[in-house]
């Protein structure tokens, strides 16, 4: 799954679009490296959000297409 869909399936950013924003402006980092909105995800990723107000650091746990808004925390573990 790509890396902006993940980030939108997990509800860590709202929209894809956002999140592929986010990523072309270089601020989402996945295991040390700054990556474009089509990086692939895979178990055991650590992806890094570098938001205006805050840095969001997370792992990988679970990738699914669709999950329940109130099972989408399942998917990653905050570091």
């Amino acid at each position: 799954m790509r890396i902006d869909k993940f980030l939108k399936v997990s509800r860590i950013i709202k929209r894809r679009t956002l999140a592929n924003e986010i990523c072309d402006k270089g601020w989402v980092l996945v295991n040390g490296k700054v990556v474009k909105a089509g990086y692939m995800v895979h178990v055991g990723d650590h992806i890094e959000v570098k938001l205006p107000a805050k840095t969001l650091s997370v792992v990988v746990d679970r990738v699914v297409d669709n999950i329940s808004a109130n099972k989408a925390s399942e998917l990653f573990h905050e570091v």
